[in-house]
């Protein structure tokens, strides 16, 4: 009924609003972009400019999933990993890169930091990037 499918997509809502995502990104313009996209989704969302900032947030909103850039200036995103796996709080939290660099650029220690995709910006869509976070967190999204 029209009624159950009302609930259904309120229940959806509520879920949503109890995920958060830090996005780890140093370009302004395009960590902007993704924190709004994914607010615009119905997740809680805070932006960081480097890994020093990344790990203080992601110790202070502990969330869900992590969208991380490796190239960033203060601290790379691999160092960050390698920092917050080294932890009880953020040795289990779910992680895609999201970086310009083929993996044959990117650093070889990735493949033991327990990373959940690896996405190049420039193949993927914002919209494509939000159905990977979806598939990530296991997410079904009624279309």
């Amino acid at each position: 009924t029209c009624y159950e499918g009302i609930v259904s997509n309120i229940k959806y809502i509520m879920f949503m609003m109890h995920q958060t995502i830090v996005v780890v990104e140093d370009d302004k313009s395009i960590r902007d972009m993704y924190v709004w996209k994914l607010k615009l989704s119905g997740f809680k969302v805070e932006g960081a400019e480097n890994g020093e900032d990344g790990l203080e947030k992601i110790e202070q909103f502990k969330p869900e999933l992590i969208l991380l850039d490796i190239r960033m200036p203060v601290m790379s995103g691999d160092l960050m990993l390698e920092k917050l796996r080294a932890t009880d709080w953020g040795s289990s939290i779910r992680v895609i890169i999201l970086t310009n660099l083929t993996k044959d650029e990117a650093p070889q220690k990735l493949r033991f930091l327990n990373i959940d995709r690896y996405v190049i910006k420039a193949h993927y869509s914002p919209e494509q990037v939000l159905d990977i976070v979806n598939e990530v967190l296991g997410i079904k999204v009624n279309s």
